[in-house]
């Protein structure tokens, strides 16, 4: 979910102008009518809660908030620390109007780790932005005050076992809270969403937990929402990443120990291909940008809170079949889009039943559910007894014209792998989508066997998750190292 929307604030302070010999990259002109975009300052406002950023770009000044569930220590170094973190990912909303070829950090003095990983979370994180404006954006460099080393902010945790569970409402969220809340009762989610705004599906999920809940409110700068009358770019943005660093803000505030996210293994495939560059939707849900972050987060605070995925391992699959256990949520969960649209005459109290979500929600679990169960999920018919989605099932596995959609679904193995199992279970004989996607993956030479398809549901790979977390039939492994950087930070 994407929460967007802002009110007024005070004018950012004004900035000396930026000098011709700053440096330059992407090409002999600036793009799209602007040359840098400026970290323009951040301020932490106990009294409110909440924390502002500034940008600017092109000649326009943006105004963020973040607004905090009351408490916590504003005044502690930890929590300038974390917002610091917030500050340095949330720009990366307000860059894409311009996409300018240098990114100014003003005054704010930043290592040369930190520069190489912010400029990673831009030039990959916006990749499908790229990709789909025709930009290149390898060129970008990132500049501002050199700081030789940093001293991380110590934190002290008010007690162990209280981590912070990000929620969306979806089944990698729900397993999660699951799979922690066994070993750590004293869990709560956190939820991110518009001031004044909630969304239904995440609390009816929320609640069916009987966990507190942490919150936050998100004031996207209102001219970015009318990009297109404005006449700047527009696209994805990796959100996810902008969310994680707002959890491990309100986890400091809130004394909680560790930040456990629910993004699973096939997150860091790449949605496509192009010219030798891959491009992924999920950049920011995948095993690179959460080693990168959490060493990030490391590096900013002492003793914590820790950052990782508990699903990092996990197939869509293994998921999916803790998922079909898990009854009491059957009835409240949602994963389609339109329950999430900005605008609330147009959000969705139901499932839409026909959206690329929709599609592979209702594949990834017919392995584990019968189509009974499935078609009262979706309230009354589910996507694989429609035979006009063929082609948009297709899509996920990979056997017709369109190419994998731009969303956040499992990789071509695992959605052919949910096909062959789905189709040997005796309650889906004759399914007519089913048989024509069986057909497809034999003609192609690509149907796995049941015995490999039920290869993914077992964990494997690399994960950060601590002992204390990690489900039993994961095993321990030695964490992965950060993103690569794609150039040379400057």
């Amino acid at each position: 979910m994407t929460p967007d929307a802002a009110g007024a604030d005070r004018p950012a302070a004004d900035r000396p102008a930026h000098g011709a010999d700053r440096p330059t990259a992407g090409g002999d002109r600036p793009a799209h009518g602007a040359d840098r975009f400026v970290y323009d300052g951040y301020r932490l406002d106990p009294e409110r809660s909440r924390l502002t950023c500034r940008y600017a770009v092109g000649g326009h000044r943006f105004v963020e908030r973040f607004t905090f569930d009351p408490g916590g220590d504003w005044e502690a170094a930890a929590a300038d620390a974390a917002a610091r973190l917030v500050y340095l990912l949330a720009g990366v909303s307000y860059y894409k109007t311009f996409a300018p070829p240098v990114v100014d950090l003003g005054d704010l003095a930043t290592t040369a780790a930190e520069r190489r990983f912010l400029r990673t979370f831009y030039v990959e994180g916006l990749g499908e932005f790229g990709f789909r404006n025709g930009l290149d954006l390898s060129g970008l460099v990132v500049t501002g005050p050199d700081l030789d080393h940093r001293d991380p902010a110590p934190y002290q945790p008010a007690g162990g076992g209280r981590p912070l569970v990000p929620f969306g409402g979806g089944i990698d969220s729900v397993v999660t809270v699951e799979e922690v809340r066994g070993r750590h009762p004293e869990a709560s989610l956190f939820v991110v969403s518009r001031a004044g705004d909630r969304f239904d599906a995440v609390e009816a999920a929320a609640a069916v937990t009987g966990l507190p809940v942490v919150r936050a409110e998100r004031e996207i700068d209102p001219a970015v929402l009318r990009s297109a009358a404005l006449g700047f770019l527009n696209g994805h943005v990796p959100v996810t990443g902008v969310l994680s660093a707002v959890a491990v803000m309100a986890a400091v505030l809130g004394g909680h120990d560790a930040v456990v996210m629910s993004n699973e293994r096939s997150a860091s495939a790449p949605t496509v291909v192009a010219e030798g560059r891959a491009v992924n939707h999920q950049w920011s849900k995948g095993l690179a940008f959460e080693s990168g972050f959490g060493d990030l987060v490391a590096g900013s605070l002492k003793g914590g809170p820790a950052y990782f995925s508990l699903l990092r391992p996990c197939s869509e699959l293994w998921v999916a079949a803790r998922f079909a256990g898990l009854a009491e949520y059957h009835g409240a969960f949602r994963s389609c889009n339109r329950a999430f649209t900005i605008d609330r005459e147009r959000r969705l109290d139901r499932w839409c039943g026909t959206c690329d979500k929709c599609c592979f929600i209702d594949l990834v679990l017919a392995p584990f559910l019968a189509p009974s169960a499935l078609g009262a999920i979706f309230g009354g018919g589910e996507p694989l007894a429609d035979a006009g989605l063929t082609d948009r099932f297709r899509s996920l596995a990979g056997t017709g014209r369109d190419p994998k959609p731009f969303e956040c679904v499992g990789d071509l193995d695992e959605c052919r792998a949910a096909v062959v199992l789905a189709a040997g279970r005796p309650d889906r004989a004759g399914n007519a989508v089913l048989e024509a996607l069986l057909g497809d993956l034999d003609r192609a030479g690509a149907r796995p066997t049941e015995a490999s398809a039920e290869t993914l549901l077992g964990p494997s790979g690399p994960h950060r998750i601590p002992d204390d977390f990690r489900p039993e039939d994961v095993p321990a492994a030695v964490p992965a190292g950060g993103p690569a950087d794609p150039a040379t930070s400057r």
